[in-house]
């Protein structure tokens, strides 16, 4: 009789059908006596599955920004472009030292130390606390900690060609990469991509944060709600880059670099007079 229990015996044993209703619930009767309406119980809903383009078709786009909100950016930015038009001239010597030690040349020749500082360092993107790193690099010692970091930056960067940087991404930040450094995971990931894509990637490191992630940007700046990271079918690797992506489009060109674009997005997030 499937599932079917006495909720007076708590008994399954000895239980027989008396009819069935017309909406497809029994009428079954226990040894003791006792009839009750029982329904099979429905199988659980398959999640649908979605394929990446699928998914990256769905994703919010530049067009999907209402008109005001555009209007609002563009004076923002307006406003910002006219105190300050230009980012520090320091950063850019600084991404040319890590672009020359991040090519697979200098990821095998370099110092493990030039690793573990660009971790700790502010300059150009500020990667925030990386307590768990630097313990789990003092533990391993500087031999081991760099050739784990070596191997998380290579596949990051340099990675199967059939596994999109997405998806690298992702594998990187679920530990499922046996090489991957302890530590080293969203923040410091996308400081690579900023260093090696510097015409592509913003120097905003996190998809969601309080302090306002490329998330809050996009909601905060453009009126636009991106998917929450634990949504179905989304990965937060596809998520970190396509928002990347769809912020860039939207900050524009007038910028000196991306660097210059994301301090726009900061500090326009910051600004009153949103439409929510």
């Amino acid at each position: 009789m499937g599932l079917a229990m006495c909720p007076l015996c708590s008994d399954d044993e000895d239980i027989e059908l008396v009819r069935t209703l017309d909406d497809g619930r029994r009428v079954v009767k226990h040894r003791c006596g006792y009839e009750w309406e029982h329904r099979q119980p429905t199988p659980p809903t398959k999640r649908p599955s979605h394929s990446f383009s699928d998914l990256k078709a769905r994703f919010p786009k530049a067009e999907d920004v209402e008109p005001q909100w555009l209007e609002r950016a563009a004076r923002l930015k307006s406003q910002y472009l006219a105190t300050k038009p230009d980012f520090d001239i320091h950063v850019a010597a600084y991404w040319a030292k890590y672009q020359r030690i991040f090519s697979p040349d200098g990821l095998r020749t370099c110092h493990p130390r030039v690793l573990k500082d660009f971790a700790n360092s502010d300059v150009g993107a500020r990667p925030g606390n990386q307590a768990t790193f630097n313990s789990a690099w003092n533990d391993m010692g500087d031999a081991a900690a760099g050739k784990a970091t070596r191997e998380t930056i290579a596949y990051l960067l340099y990675g199967p060609d059939d596994v999109p940087l997405e998806d690298r991404m992702q594998h990187l930040l679920d530990g499922t990469k046996p090489f991957a450094m302890t530590g080293f995971k969203e923040a410091l990931l996308t400081r690579v991509l900023c260093v090696m894509q510097s015409d592509r990637f913003l120097s905003i490191l996190k998809y969601t944060t309080e302090a306002g992630g490329k998330r809050e940007i996009a909601r905060m700046v453009y009126g636009l709600e991106l998917p929450a990271p634990e949504s179905v079918n989304w990965t937060l690797g596809r998520l970190i880059l396509w928002s990347n992506d769809l912020l860039h489009t939207l900050a524009g060109d007038g910028f000196a670099n991306q660097q210059h674009s994301a301090a726009f997005l900061w500090w326009a997030k910051d600004q009153p007079g949103g439409f929510h």
